[in-house]
């Protein structure tokens, strides 16, 4: 058998091909992504190639639409195949001729045996309390005795004596008694390939020589040895990944948190750089580093460094690295991903002056556009409760004040803005929060917004005026 070289690099000069090979029957799912990451970062490291493979034999479930959103959710990601997918059911007939060929090697058997034949069998295995094994009469059967025109699948011959070792690069050194190993099928009675049989060829013919997925494939790993054992092939170097399990140590659900990649863009509104960095920290870690660029992933990923047991998903982590990404971002990128969520017309312009001081405080950008929507809010402005509570008669008559003294500014500039209205408080006796709070509700109708300063600079002078003025007793001639 292959063995990869301690760090669990490339073996001999063979360059490295990883796949990732999604089952298109509904989204890209967490798990899902962090595989595909995996292969891809693993490619990237070793100079290899990435590959895509859609395994679409499912006829009834497999679905354009779910086809769509995982090559979305992939891109959206930045990992894309190097190569055109593939897609497994168009090779079907390739898989059907290998089938062939393990049969005229005796490698694999035709087996008559009936669905009644195997359900008696598998009761009395239960009934007596013991492994149900598939012991089948027609495993060395000579084609004479082969019945004419009976329906048939074909299995292939499992070794039955001594054992199987796979050194896995995650797992360690994996063993399995070749007396658990059933005969299994690779073709069916109606002449198309399982999945057990279809992977191996496509992993084969890919040049596939890294396979990393997730652990509840490692079972998988130990029948597809016997068909490539049987065809002669190479044997790929296998890494099974442990899955994701919640913050609770359960396995990973939506109650989690556990949603489809396209799920924490478009409702949760993460940035795919921020997603990328919490899927690669989710199993795998380098020192205690825990913001991660991707040119960096890509230089230090391996797969020696992935944990033996369940990572655990908290949303709350990734929100917190989103914010940390959403401060990083670019202002005028950040202005075109929320204008979307903004319920008006909104100007990309003013959304990009105000990104420096609204993304401080949000966490995704669900936060960013409610945190921009005061400044196309139209007038009358809808107040919150807590804002409402904010303007008393006392509190109005000092915004009727603040709306003369602003007046007054010549320059509509953030330093002219705060002289000014800090030499009114002083000359007031007042702290500069019993003018800013009943003005921040004036302002915004809410009781929370960037500071007070920014906030008079972004509306401008014209709404600023306008808007003070509706919430204090000003004339209104005279509010602008």
């Amino acid at each position: 058998m292959a063995s990869g070289s301690a760090s669990g690099g490339p073996a001999g000069k063979k360059p490295v091909v990883t796949r990732f090979a999604p089952s298109p029957t509904g989204f890209l799912h967490i798990g899902g992504a962090r595989t595909a990451l995996f292969n891809w970062l693993y490619a990237r490291h070793h100079g290899g190639k990435y590959l895509l493979r859609v395994e679409d034999t499912d006829r009834v479930r497999s679905t354009v639409e779910a086809i769509d959103a995982i090559f979305d959710g992939l891109s959206w990601l930045g990992l894309d195949g190097d190569e055109p997918p593939v897609f497994q059911f168009a090779r079907s007939n390739r898989h059907a001729e290998v089938a062939a060929e393990l049969l005229r090697h005796g490698h694999a058997y035709r087996c008559y045996l009936t669905p009644e034949e195997l359900a008696e069998r598998r009761q009395k295995a239960q009934e007596e309390r013991r492994p149900f094994r598939i012991e089948s009469e027609w495993r060395d059967a000579e084609p004479s005795a082969w019945p004419e025109g009976q329906p048939y699948v074909v299995r292939m011959k499992a070794p039955r004596e001594g054992e199987t070792v796979i050194e896995d690069l995650v797992q360690g050194t994996v063993t399995v008694q070749n007396a658990e190993i059933d005969d299994f099928v690779i073709l069916r009675s109606d002449g198309t390939p399982t999945y057990m049989l279809a992977v191996v060829v496509d992993d084969n013919d890919m040049g596939v020589t890294h396979v990393i997925r997730g652990d509840d494939h490692l079972n998988n790993a130990f029948r597809q040895l016997v068909i490539i054992k049987g065809m002669g092939w190479d044997i790929p170097e296998y890494a099974h990944v442990p899955l994701i399990h919640g913050a609770d140590g359960a396995k990973l659900s939506k109650r989690h948190g556990a949603l489809g990649v396209d799920a924490y863009r478009d409702e949760l509104g993460v940035l795919p750089e921020a997603l990328f960095n919490y899927l690669l920290r989710l199993g795998w870690g380098h020192g205690d580093e825990e913001i991660i660029a991707r040119e960096q992933a890509v230089d230090w990923f391996d797969i020696a460094h992935v944990g033996k047991s369940p990572s655990r998903f908290d949303l709350a982590k990734l929100q917190n690295l989103n914010g940390h990404y959403l401060r990083e971002a670019d202002d005028a990128r950040l202005a075109g991903l929320i204008q979307p969520r903004l319920a008006c017309d909104a100007d990309a312009d003013l959304l990009t002056r105000a990104m420096p001081v609204l993304k401080v405080r949000a966490k995704d950008l669900n936060d960013l556009a409610e945190g921009a929507a005061f400044l196309f809010a139209k007038r009358p402005l809808e107040m919150t409760e807590k804002a409402q509570g904010l303007l008393t008669g006392e509190a109005r008559g000092r915004l009727a004040a603040v709306h003369e003294r602003l007046s007054a500014v010549s320059g509509w500039t953030l330093e002219g803005l705060e002289g000014s209205l800090k030499a009114m408080a002083e000359e007031l006796g007042l702290g500069l929060g019993k003018l800013a709070q009943p003005l921040r509700a004036a302002l915004t109708g809410q009781t929370t917004s960037p500071g007070i300063f920014d906030v008079l600079v972004l509306l401008g002078r014209e709404e600023s005026l306008a808007r003070i003025g509706a919430q204090a007793d000003v004339p209104a001639g005279s509010q602008a």
